[in-house]
């Protein structure tokens, strides 16, 4: 049995650890699965995991101290801005000098990179024979410095796997004259309910990490314009973050605390089931390498409304088919979107029925197949 090994940051909360463990647990079924993890960051992984996987965590009590870091500049603390500056210097080497030592000696048929900074020295230090693959979820957006510095890793790898098939045309013109193969591969989803939401139930949801990229106070700007029409409908939103003191003053000003509920970090079973107690999806993104959360909401039935800043949400809601793609971050315009789905029932259903049938490119058992054809070699 051939081994695969993926190269982890870490095993926490996130969508690339998510979608790390979802592609681990159908790779177990035909390979021998190890994935590398430089930071320990939880006693266990936040994601259910085959127990046949195995993990091998290279740091012992080592976490990251880019927070720390950044408050001691902020406060102006010399002491502690020359701590934390010499402790992340000691961190970053310990990353790289633990990864390398693994990429070289794992004994790997494949290895999987996970992050830009593997990329490269997947590329510099794996033994000859072994199958380069690096997996990049992330959309540029713009940033031509980091699309760039992705390419020359890229180049020296074997596969290059993009999330998006605006991804995978990008790069592979931008890698032509190398040996490297631009593939697009979805994320997965890794459960499909059997009955999708009944869509009767005056509930909003959206879910998503708490940050300013994710657009929630956007979200809750356009929720308060709705709340004047249709205030029996309520907005649930999972997730957590350093926006959250903020989306929490906006929601006591406006006088939402009655309207808006903050659920936090939430496993799989109670964002499923909130899910199927919702009517719409709705997302505000700026930007979206994916939207997984999309396509999950998709699997329930919901209706999706994004703004088309996020990439990833493009490539997912077909316009008037399964939802809305809203331009130029027109909050009006969203409103109206959302007005035109609470009043029209119908609507909602036909649309709907069209979203819980666009997730099939997505489950498990077509994804796997396209990994397949790629890890032959």
């Amino acid at each position: 049995m051939k081994k695969i090994s993926i190269l982890s940051l870490h095993l926490g909360y996130g969508g690339i650890e998510k979608s790390i463990v979802a592609l681990a647990n159908l790779l177990a079924k035909d390979y021998d699965v190890e994935i590398a993890c430089t930071y320990h960051l939880y006693d266990k992984p936040a994601f259910n995991m085959d127990k046949r996987i195995k993990v091998k965590y290279l740091t012992d009590n080592v976490v990251p101290n880019k927070n720390d870091f950044k408050n001691a500049l902020k406060k102006k603390n010399p002491v502690a801005i020359v701590s934390e500056g010499n402790k992340s210097i000691h961190i970053l080497k310990l990353r790289k000098s633990t990864m390398k030592k693994y990429i070289r000696s794992c004994g790997a048929d494949i290895i999987i990179s996970t992050r830009d900074i593997f990329d490269d020295w997947l590329g510099k230090y794996a033994p000859r024979n072994t199958l380069k693959i690096g997996w990049e979820h992330n959309h540029f957006h713009g940033n031509f410095k980091y699309a760039k510095k992705l390419t020359k890793y890229a180049s020296k790898l074997d596969y290059f796997v993009l999330v998006s098939d605006e991804l995978r045309e990008y790069y592979a013109n931008e890698l032509k004259g190398s040996n490297c193969k631009c593939v697009y591969i979805p994320n997965i989803i890794d459960k499909v309910p059997k009955y999708p939401s009944s869509l009767n139930k005056k509930r909003l949801v959206s879910v998503g990490r708490l940050s300013p990229e994710k657009g929630f106070i956007d979200l809750l700007r356009v929720y308060h314009g709705l709340t004047t029409l249709y205030p029996d409908w309520k907005l649930d939103i999972v997730g957590d973050g350093d926006e959250r003191p903020k989306l929490e003053e906006y929601i006591r000003e406006n006088k939402l605390d009655k309207n808006v509920t903050l659920h936090g970090f939430r496993n799989k079973d109670y964002i499923d089931e909130l899910l199927n107690s919702s009517s719409i999806y709705l997302m505000t993104s700026l930007t979206e390498s994916f939207g997984i959360v999309i396509i999950e909401a998709m699997s329930h039935g919901l209706p999706c409304i994004a703004f088309d800043s996020a990439e990833g949400a493009r490539e997912l809601i077909r316009e008037g088919e399964n939802g809305y793609l809203v331009a130029d971050r027109n909050k009006d315009n969203y409103i109206r979107k959302i007005v035109k789905l609470i009043e029209d029932k119908d609507l909602r259903d036909k649309l709907g029925k069209v979203a819980y049938s666009s997730i099939q490119p997505f489950t498990g058992e077509e994804v796997i197949k396209l990994w397949h054809e790629i890890l032959k070699g």
